[in-house]
């Protein structure tokens, strides 16, 4: 929780001093007493003593007081909300490095259930596409609320053979994003997810695209899928030839650092489900402050109210 008005809370350091005077208020009169009758006859002087009840209203009235000084600060507590409208694309590398089985079942098939329960998550309101590529890009889905075309475009995404044309996907999905239909007479907040195993070796420089991504306020979050240990294999005349394909994420840090998003790393599909699981809710909410002032405040008068009225009820004044 925090304040609006921090320092109002300020008030609270007379609270204790307060106390200390209603402390010593009570021995006063407890001294008084006892000046003028003596100890003995106290009980057939004072037969009823209020006990509890006398300190009941000033207690009720202490809190009370503290609910009301914490309801000027302006106390507020961060919540999610979900977006009226955003819009996602979800760009899948499909190079022949991703059919290595390193992650089950393999790379590729994992990238895709993974985004199949990404389309799930979304809130009806968020807009998704896909687009998958290898030597060029190709977009499967534009950007909809029929996440039903989504989820099937993502069903088809297949082996697309060598190359990685990294920077030529980002290009497509930021057009896909900026042509994106608005919300409200505004353009909805856009994000990629790019998931790939390497770096690009064909088409734009993918970090020059992440920079012109940041320009237009659109985050690129980048998933680097697979291990060290990843290994193709390769079908040659002479027979079949196992090839390493080392998951290389430094490209895709690189990306995500200079789009204002972020990297991460999927060495298997439970990793990887949960990445994009967390993603789906990251995306379909912002941070917003909820006020609290009227819970205190209300919480405060009451307290107030109902320590002057014990004071009415059993004593016939007002504290």
């Amino acid at each position: 929780m925090s304040f609006a008005a921090p320092l109002v809370l300020l008030g609270l350091v007379a609270l204790p001093a307060l106390a200390a005077l209603y402390a010593r208020e009570q021995r006063r009169r407890a001294n008084a007493m006892t000046a003028f009758v003596a100890t003995p006859l106290l009980a057939s002087v004072a037969p009823r003593r209020p006990g509890w009840r006398r300190h009941a209203p000033y207690v009720l009235l202490g809190i009370g007081i503290v609910a009301l000084i914490i309801a000027a600060a302006g106390p507020q507590r961060a919540v999610q909300k979900p977006i009226k409208g955003a819009t996602v694309m979800l760009v899948n590398d499909v190079s022949a490095s991703m059919a290595a089985t390193d992650v089950t079942p393999s790379r590729l098939v994992a990238a895709r259930r993974a985004a199949t329960s990404f389309v799930k998550r979304a809130t009806a309101a968020m807009e998704v596409g896909s687009i998958e590529f290898a030597r060029r890009p190709v977009v499967l889905q534009s950007p909809t609320t029929d996440h039903a075309l989504t989820r099937a475009a993502v069903a088809s995404i297949s082996p697309g053979g060598g190359g990685t044309a990294m920077g030529d996907a980002l290009n497509l999905a930021l057009t896909q994003i900026r042509n994106a239909p608005k919300v409200g007479q505004k353009r909805p907040p856009g994000s990629v997810i790019l998931i790939s195993d390497g770096a690009a070796n064909v088409g734009v420089n993918p970090v020059i695209v992440a920079g012109q991504a940041k320009r237009r306020h659109v985050r690129i979050y980048t998933i680097s899928v697979g291990t060290p240990h990843g290994v193709i294999t390769i079908h040659r005349r002479g027979g079949e030839v196992q090839a390493p394909v080392p998951v290389d994420p430094t490209e895709l840090a690189q990306i995500s650092q200079t789009s204002g998003g972020h990297a991460y790393r999927a060495p298997d599909s439970a990793t990887l489900n949960a990445i994009y699981s967390n993603l789906a809710k990251a995306l379909s909410h912002h941070r917003a402050e909820q006020r609290l002032t009227g819970y205190f405040a209300g919480a405060g008068l009451l307290l107030v109210a109902l320590g002057l009225g014990a004071s009415l009820l059993w004593f016939a004044r007002l504290a």
